[in-house]
């Protein structure tokens, strides 16, 4: 048998915080951490939906240590906001979940495309805010949640030019697919150059992907967009074919607390629609040093947050 939610070590006197814990993955991801005793942080965009989700949790686990904290990834003065409360903290366990699918086009509020936006910007911003509090946990790591969907499309750095997105292709023909596959390669990318920048603090920085879980991230893009049809299709594929939450929230409880993890390793099913919690495969451009190098640095440039391993906010 593989590993399973029952290999989860005990967790008490660990501080940790998942991104859009207000439902799906990260709801399962944040309960089972909770359960092992960490005290779990409920990084959420929405109060209302994101304090339903905490009292669902304290029901599920009374002896739970729970909190709620607003965060908008497709904000970045959320993101600072969010940080900056961890100011004299320390934070082992930092789980990057949240992320839109196929969503119309849009931009977040500081213009950027909203794939890569939300999915790669605001976590890129967010994991390097947090970093000192990270530095100061004696074994911290950070799990950036990808997707098998990553395999169709790497990143496209050749025209950061004003109104166009790297990663996105925004400025041609946009492609809501294409735009989620490049967000979700650059989350390989982020963690491949993270692992390699943090090698010696002691930081260890791997990936997940979940396969195919039914959650509302398949419904929301073609709600956004307008499409019952759409969305009550996508329902009744997850229905078919995607496994239940719990099952694809164990790649990601695997690459948060497996011992013995190397960094950049990257954990899911090798069957999209089944549970597994071991190592997966991925596209060879996820480990390309020269365009994680230079994703990194556009990605410093649009955010404005620089990296400090000497254990600095920055």
């Amino acid at each position: 048998m593989g590993w399973t939610v029952r290999d989860i070590p005990d967790l008490k006197g660990r501080s940790v915080v998942v991104t859009g814990a207000n439902s799906g993955l990260g709801h399962v991801t944040a309960r089972e951490l909770a359960r092992r005793g960490a005290h779990t942080v409920l990084a959420c965009r929405d109060r209302e939906r994101g304090q339903a989700a905490l009292d669902r949790l304290r029901d599920e686990v009374p002896e739970a240590r729970l909190e709620l904290r607003l965060l908008d990834l497709a904000e970045l003065s959320s993101v600072r906001a969010f940080a900056a409360q961890w100011r004299g903290e320390r934070l082992d366990l930092l789980i990057n979940n949240a992320g839109l699918m196929a969503v119309p086009h849009g931009r977040t509020s500081d213009g950027f495309e909203t794939h890569f936006g939300v999915n790669h910007l605001g976590h890129f911003a967010l994991t390097g805010l947090l970093l000192p509090a990270l530095l100061a946990a004696p074994s911290p790591r950070v799990v950036t949640v990808s997707s098998f969907l990553h395999l169709m499309a790497n990143v496209d750095l050749s025209r950061p030019a004003p109104g166009e997105d790297p990663g996105t292709g925004v400025g041609r023909r946009h492609n809501r697919w294409v735009a989620y596959a490049r967000s979700k390669s650059a989350n390989l990318l982020f963690t491949h150059e993270l692992a390699r920048r943090a090698a010696g603090s002691g930081l260890v920085a791997v990936a997940a992907h979940p396969g195919w879980a039914a959650t509302e991230l398949q419904t929301k893009g073609p709600r956004l967009a307008g499409s019952a049809v759409r969305e009550r299709g996508m329902r009744v594929l997850n229905g078919l074919f995607a496994a239940r939450p719990e099952a694809g929230a164990v790649p990601l409880l695997y690459a948060a607390t497996a011992s013995g993890l190397p960094p950049d390793a990257y954990a899911g099913p090798r069957t999209p629609g089944r549970p597994g919690g071991g190592r997966a495969w991925r596209a060879p451009w996820t480990r390309d040093d020269a365009m994680s190098a230079r994703l990194w640095e556009v990605s410093e440039r649009l955010t404005r947050v620089h990296y400090d391993f000497t254990g600095a906010a920055s």
